[in-house]
């Protein structure tokens, strides 16, 4: 029996769910977190482009290669260790070193990225992070480090998977341009659990800040919409108005319809976008598993009172432009039928001027036809006196009585045969 044929894709798309795994951390540790996007077309960059940002960054170091066309990469420089993933719209770069430096969240780690390296990115930073991992069994002294470390009015913090973990973070950008959070880990606490909960907290925060984006853009919509608002509801107002053309009505309205049309292909992948990055970031926060800590907010109150409030502003200003963009298509609608009802008004008035001008041609025609038959008869009658004249002579017949007989006859002839080519036309 012939051994099974494989899909050709089978294997890629099998370790494909296995490709980018969890790192593996200890407590104490610190990891460092940056993701960088193009300012335009991020969905259409040139990945080869961050590809290549990469690999300068790993022969600084002098380290293999990821292979061509790589979306992820992990592996050890100097002592750390670089994880590297490729998404839809940016690139991801996490840096995981042992031990945690003695002032909190000095930003030395971060020097592993240089500073030419840096300003040569192919992309604007979106996001970076700097993460302190601490082991610590007991609650006490957490509160106090947290208060220190950030702004009590937007510290979140929370227990996580029952307890083993807590985390924290007020999710502002500190005097060295980076957010902080703070992690504090128990003994029994394993490193793939602890390497997990970083990655889901870097994972927040990036798509967190990706979907804020969508606010920026929301925002500035807002007062473009405002203007087509008030232009729509005024064409809408004129439409009874017979005094305005309609057709000047309809062109203003085709006009701001394709404007509307315009916005919403320019915004429907950012705002589709910010739905799905919204998702994530709640899916995120639940896999966690939170309790509440001492009374305090949780990740999830934070994104609920900070966070869900700019995404329903995104959808608001979704749903408002679609409305807009429906409202011009029916008033448009609108004002084509009552385009159209008034040209076949003025068609049926043409149509009746027509008939009548018709039925004047039809009259005037048959008057013409009547003389006509008036001057053939006398030209027939005078052709036929021509012929019988010698009855005149022989038969001593007087000329107006031949006339008088031959008239009519030639009258009738004449009739019918104007009618015989009348039926032979129609």
């Amino acid at each position: 029996m012939p051994p099974i044929t494989d899909h050709p894709l089978r294997y890629a798309m099998s370790n494909e769910l296995h490709a980018r795994p969890f790192p593996k951390l200890a407590a104490p540790s610190r990891a460092v977190f940056l993701a960088l996007k193009p300012a335009r077309n991020p969905a259409g960059r040139d990945r080869a482009a961050d590809l290549a940002h990469l690999i300068n960054l790993l022969d600084r170091h002098g380290v293999a290669h990821p292979q061509p066309e790589a979306t992820h990469y992990s592996g050890q420089i100097g002592k750390f260790i670089l994880k590297w993933e490729s998404h839809t719209e940016f690139v991801t770069y996490t840096i995981f070193g042992e031990g945690t430096s003695e002032k909190p969240f000095e930003a030395s780690t971060f020097q592993m990225f240089p500073e030419d390296w840096l300003s040569s990115a192919p992309g604007t930073r979106v996001t970076s992070a700097l993460i302190r991992i601490e082991r610590l069994d007991g609650d006490e002294g957490i509160i106090a480090k947290a208060n220190d470390w950030f702004v009590p009015e937007s510290l979140a913090i929370s227990r996580v998977l029952e307890d083993e973990l807590i985390i924290t973070s007020d999710f502002r950008i500190d005097p060295a341009g980076h957010l902080r959070m703070a992690v504090f880990a128990r003994s029994k606490t394993g490193e793939r659990r602890i390497g997990r909960v970083v990655q889901r907290l870097c994972e927040i925060e990036t798509y967190k800040s990706m979907a804020m984006l969508g606010l920026a853009a929301a925002r500035k919509l807002a007062p473009i919409m405002s203007t087509i608002d008030g232009q729509v509801g005024h064409l809408i107002a004129d439409l009874n108005n017979d005094e305005i053309a309609p057709d000047q009505t309809l062109k203003q309205l085709l006009t701001i319809s394709a404007e509307l049309e315009n916005i919403v292909a320019q915004t429907a992948y950012r705002f589709g976008a910010t739905g799905a990055y919204e998702t994530i970031v709640n899916q995120r926060i639940n896999i966690l598993r939170e309790e509440r800590f001492l009374g305090r907010q949780t990740f999830g109150e934070f994104m609920m009172r900070r966070f869900d409030p700019a995404m329903r502003t995104v959808e608001s200003t979704q749903a408002r432009l679609k409305s807009l963009s429906d409202r011009a298509l029916r008033a448009g609608d609108l004002l084509r039928t009552r385009v159209d009802v008034e040209r076949s008004a003025q068609n049926q008035s043409l149509l009746t001027s027509m008939d009548a001008r018709a039925d004047q041609q039809l009259r005037l025609q048959q008057t013409v036809e009547g003389l006509s038959v008036v001057a053939i008869s006398y030209y027939a009658v005078s052709l036929a006196l021509y012929v019988l004249g010698p009855i005149e002579k022989t038969f001593g017949i007087s000329k107006v009585y031949i006339a008088s007989g031959v008239t009519p006859i030639v009258l009738i002839l004449v009739w019918l045969m104007i009618r015989r080519i009348h039926r032979r036309m129609h």
